[in-house]
Order: structure tokens, then sequence, then C-alpha cells
């Protein structure tokens, strides 16, 4: 059965909200707004690179230019891999990043989230300075980054952009539904290029019958850690 949807979502003004959590075990951040953690309790790193980037063919596939689009930032996890793996790759030009968050971290807890990872320490600390807790642009010789605040089911609709891959790495379904709903998979869809790609931790049936219903060749893969089974998505490939 899917979960309520937490009263605070139904005010479409959620850029005004920042994010509400607590910290478990010293440096895991919590939201108790969905009550869920923002990454794997077990290695949020290698689930971010098991699911996000290997799920999305990624760095194979990376050349200049190449735009990822995600929903839900949280702590950033995924922008730092994404961008250490484009690094180790040496690609030449630019990685474009676009991420939609309807309840931002304050740069505090982001830098304290991150020191979690030691392996992207050195892209951390480059990137620091610039979290602003709210909608922004980083411009990097490397990286073109725009964060989006606000509800997706608004500010993707709106985003100009058209994405090689996308990361789908809202809350869990049961918790967040209203970033998974078809409605949402579809403006998806609209907004990836064809041949383009997706990627979730999540195998929940809707989601997977609504990335189907937009246009994606959807796949079940094996999940990282505890989780059987997670989601890779293909637009334009019968």
């Amino acid at each position: 059965m899917v979960a309520r949807v937490p009263p605070v979502l139904e005010d479409r003004r959620v850029q005004d909200h920042p994010a509400d959590l607590i910290w478990r075990d010293d440096d895991v951040p919590v939201s108790t707004r969905f009550d869920d953690p923002y990454f794997s309790l077990e290695n949020g790193l290698e689930e971010t690179r098991h699911v996000f980037l290997a799920g999305n063919d990624l760095p194979a596939r990376f050349t200049d230019g190449f735009h990822i689009a995600e929903l839900g930032f949280g702590t950033g996890l995924n922008l730092l891999a994404a961008l250490d793996a484009w690094r180790n790759r040496g690609c030449a030009g630019r990685l474009y990043f676009t991420s939609f968050e309807a309840f931002p971290m304050a740069p505090a807890d982001m830098r304290r989230a991150q020191d979690r990872f030691g392996q992207l320490a050195d892209i951390a600390a480059e990137l620091a300075p610039h979290w602003q807790g709210q909608s922004q642009r980083i411009e990097l010789p490397d990286l073109c980054f725009h964060l989006v605040t606000g509800d997706a089911r608004e500010t993707v609709a709106a985003w100009p952009g058209l994405a090689d891959a996308w990361f789908l790495d809202g809350f869990s379904p049961a918790r967040n539904p209203e970033l998974w709903q078809p409605e949402l998979m579809a403006e998806v869809a609209r907004h990836t290029g064809s041949g383009g790609t997706a990627a979730t931790y999540t195998a929940a049936g809707f989601v997977r019958r609504g990335l189907e219903a937009a246009g994606f060749c959807v796949t079940r893969q094996a999940g990282y850690g505890r989780k059987r089974h997670m989601t890779t998505a293909v637009k334009g490939q019968p």
C-alpha cells in the first residue's frame, strides 16, 4: 500500500522549506520529513557507483557535453561521484549536471554528510565553498552544475534541457510517492534524448510501469547490498 503523502508536499511553495534531518551514528543524515536516510547505511558511495553510474553505463558513455539530470540532490553525493568518474576517465570538455531538489540541505549539513566519503574528499573540498542551500549554478572548467529547487512536478516540466542519463534518487517510493508518479516519469522521458537512460535503486512495480508507459525499455537488475533488485531504463529502443 502506498504511504500517505506528507502534508508538506501539498504546498507547491516547497522551495521555501529547507531539509529537516537528524544524524544517525554521528555522520548519517536521516530525513525527518520522509523518515529515510539520504544514502545507503552500508556504503553510500558504492551504492551510487553501482546504481547510478553503472546503471547508466557510466563512465563509458561520457563525452564532452554529456548531461546528467537527477531527481533528488540530497547530500550531493551523486554529483561528487559522477565528477570523480569523469575526471578519472580523463574526459575532455565539460560534464553537465542538473539536479531537482524540493528540500535543499543547509551547506553545513552537506559538508558534514560529504565528510563521510574520504575517497571524494578533494572534490568535496573544491565544491564546498559553492554551496548555498538554494537554487544555484556552479561553473568549473570541467563542470556545469545547476541545482533547481522547488516541486519537481513543476520544475522538470518547465526545464528546457535534455538529459543523456537520469539519476532517479528520491526518497523511498513508499515514503515519497509523488516523486515517482507516472506523470513525472513522463516528464523525465520528455526530457531524455533518444537512446538516453535512467537508473534507480528501486524496483517498485508502479515505478517500473510508469517508466514503461513513458516510453522506456525497463530492465530489473541486481541491486546493491541488501536490495535484491534495482531498475534501469533506456529510451527509444525496442
